[in-house]
């Protein structure tokens, strides 16, 4: 398990890099320790999602409750 400031300062790289994205730059890179991966502009819901599961596991989300159907 990834203790807490190791996934507070790769979500702050991946924030920041979407940032970038957003503001126009073709290609951005976001490491994770000993990887590394490029995302373009087409790439942005990907880092999107890997925004959204390093909230996650920062506890930072809420959890989605299921939803109740009633007809």
């Amino acid at each position: 398990m990834t203790d807490a400031a190791t996934l507070q300062a790769r979500l702050a790289e991946a924030e920041d890099a979407l940032h970038r994205l957003e503001m126009g730059e073709s290609v951005v890179s976001v490491s994770t320790g000993d990887r590394s991966a490029n995302y373009g502009r087409a790439d942005a819901p990907r880092l999107r999602a890997y925004i959204h599961e390093l909230k996650c596991a920062l506890g930072l989300v809420p959890r989605r409750r299921a939803l109740r159907v009633s007809l």
